[in-house]
């Protein structure tokens, strides 16, 4: 909801970025999340400096890099007042939890350094995630694909005899371009999605999925529709 908020107001505007001030922090907390989660190595590489809102607007994060401690620091210097979220601060979120309980237990108790070593561990997995990211949309592109806003199908003959990682990771390059929601998504529903391509053939099999999305194997095609919350 937010990033559809932030595409219509960038359209209206005629803006072609729009840019947010996600910090390493964020990007901490974010691997940590998807690691509890249960993530692939795509999921590893935290949040993306870039990411497409629409055909014509960009979403950029140009502070990944530095600690919220420092933008802090450096607005005080300039006596910039700026705004704090109060929802920040409550603990009932898995991912507040995350930053005012179980990162601090974690630098107190187990490695003080554990922040720079899960962005190390996003950094390398964003390199691994370029190497198979290639493969992956070979693989994709040998599939026949006919996608809708809500709904898509794919002809999965071409995934039959691909390693199931690959397999895995396409669905969710599919996800992604398709701009469905991935935070309910983890390995397990991962491997159910994949575990279709493999099904022998018979009657139609389905499964229902976060979204929630509606997979069905129907021959060599898997037809994915997903039902919007306000339907």
């Amino acid at each position: 909801a937010r990033y559809d908020l932030l595409q219509a107001t960038a359209e209206k505007l005629g803006a072609r970025f729009v840019v947010t001030a996600h910090t390493a922090d964020d990007q901490v907390e974010t691997i940590l999340y998807r690691i509890f989660r249960g993530t692939g190595i795509s999921g590893l590489r935290g949040i993306p400096r870039v990411r497409r809102l629409g055909p014509a607007v960009s979403l950029l994060r140009p502070l990944l890099d530095v600690r919220r401690s420092e933008v802090e620091t450096y607005l005080e210097s300039l006596e910039q007042p700026y705004c704090h979220d109060s929802s920040n601060d409550e603990v009932h979120y898995q991912r507040n939890k995350i930053r005012h309980h179980l990162l601090p237990e974690l630098a107190g108790q187990y490695n003080s350094q554990v922040s720079r070593a899960l962005l190390r561990l996003g950094q390398l997995s964003g390199e691994t995630w370029s190497v198979i990211e290639d493969t992956v949309t070979r693989l994709f592109e040998q599939c026949q694909v006919e996608a809708g806003k809500n709904s898509c199908q794919i002809n999965v003959s071409p995934l039959k005899i691909a390693h199931p990682l690959l397999v895995r990771e396409l669905f969710h390059y599919l996800w992604r371009e398709q701009s469905w929601p991935l935070q309910s998504m983890g390995f397990e529903q991962w491997h159910q999605l994949a575990a279709l391509v493999t099904v022998e053939a018979g009657p139609p099999t389905q499964i229902t999925l976060p979204g929630p999305v509606i997979a069905r194997r129907d021959g060599d095609w898997i037809r994915l529709s997903r039902t919007q919350p306000d339907d």
